[in-house]
């Protein structure tokens, strides 16, 4: 019987239970984020080496091989890089704090400078002294940040730099051992459902790949919006900028709110006279934002996964309240498993044929260990 993946069409109930199934497995992924995290940043790894290694074994190279060259070569790289490359970023550590530094300055003016025109504009905060509240508490918050929050920050990377390290172990063995797992689990599967198996093992990489390959698509889009609008209002280093803001929007609302307020802090710095330029930027990058959420993601990742933009949007919001910002993250790529598991699963119930044969090779075989045991 030859599998045709137009014959079906998944109704209500299948879609109610891949969406059930999503929210359920978000909600378990937030009480294992020490393990999902580095598996999605693994994921990312496996599908940039995978070609590579494709390409060897192709050449005649066995996997374990191919994967150990894979593997070595791109750590090699990486150690090469950070050789070259640490001690002119040590060189420049004081230069970049400095900066960092006049940035910040430069942002806190700006906010001051912005609510004493508010003030000049509304009795009420000229009345609650807005403008001197809000220095005294900035004041405040500088002296006392690094004995309030420095240790927090570096008790946060301690607990998470093992479980990171996790990523480029776990790719490796993806790359080694990925094959002999899709045909561990394939010999699991009864006779009748083994052309399907494939298909649904098949599409759940596939999926998987057009996700991260989507991901890259709308971080391009983002990067080339921003550095574009930025590089008009005047802005230094925009490509720069555009650049680190659209990865920072990997991270859904937090990540989003990063990258405008480090456009915010170069703007007001490079314009400390002309506010204007730093309200210019942040109308670009909420306009930047709605494109993102209502044009470039549904035409990049949705359409990479094959989803109604509608559906992509919403399930976006959905994940942010069931597991909070993981969920955000992760929501698009785990609905797109579950739908094309729940759809695979539902031709399998709905198939009469497949559910026959099924039935007739459990008979065939029931006959088979039973034939010495009857009469004569």
């Amino acid at each position: 019987m030859t599998f045709k993946p137009g014959q079906y069409q998944s109704g209500p109930i299948v879609w109610a239970a891949i969406i059930a199934g999503t929210c359920l497995i978000l909600f378990l992924f937030q009480k294992i984020l020490w393990l999902v995290v580095p598996f999605v940043l693994a994921l990312i790894i496996y599908y940039a080496l995978l070609p590579l290694k494709l390409r060897l074994v192709l050449g005649g190279m066995s996997h374990d091989h191919a994967a150990g060259w894979v593997s070595s070569g791109a750590f090699a790289l990486i150690v090469l890089i950070g050789l070259l490359g640490f001690p002119k970023l040590l060189a420049e550590a004081v230069t970049w704090q400095d900066s960092a530094m006049r940035y910040l300055d430069g942002g806190i003016h700006f906010l001051t400078a912005s609510i004493v025109q508010l003030e000049g504009r509304f009795d009420m905060l000229a009345q609650a002294h807005a403008s001197q509240e809000m220095t005294r508490q900035i004041a405040e918050f500088t002296a006392h940040f690094a004995e309030k929050y420095i240790p927090a920050i570096a008790m946060t990377i301690a607990a998470w730099s093992p479980s990171l390290l996790l990523a480029p172990f776990l790719a490796f063995f993806m790359l080694r051992d990925g094959w002999r797992f899709r045909k561990f689990l394939a010999r699991a599967v009864p006779n009748a459902y083994f052309e399907r198996s494939l298909f649904l093992m098949d599409q759940v990489d596939r999926t998987s790949r057009l996700y991260f390959i989507g991901l890259i698509e709308l971080t391009l889009l983002d990067t080339l919006c921003l550095a574009g609008g930025l590089w008009l209002i005047g802005v230094s280093g925009a490509l720069l900028l555009g650049l680190l803001t659209a990865v920072l929007a990997w991270v859904p609302y937090i990540g989003s709110v990063l990258g405008c307020l480090l456009v915010v802090l170069v703007a007001a710095t490079d314009f400390p006279g002309n506010p204007g330029v730093a309200y210019a930027a942040i109308g670009l990058f909420i306009f930047v934002r709605l494109l993102d959420d209502f044009f470039f993601m549904p035409l990049t990742i949705g359409k990479s996964l094959n989803m109604h933009p509608l559906l992509t949007v919403l399930m976006i919001f959905v994940g942010g309240a069931v597991a909070g910002v993981p969920g955000l993250m992760l929501v698009l790529p785990v609905l797109g498993v579950a739908m094309v598991l729940g759809e695979t699963i539902g031709m399998l119930v709905t198939d009469p044929r497949l559910r026959a044969r099924h039935a007739h090779e459990r008979a065939l075989q029931q006959q088979l260990v039973t034939k010495d045991l009857k009469l004569p």
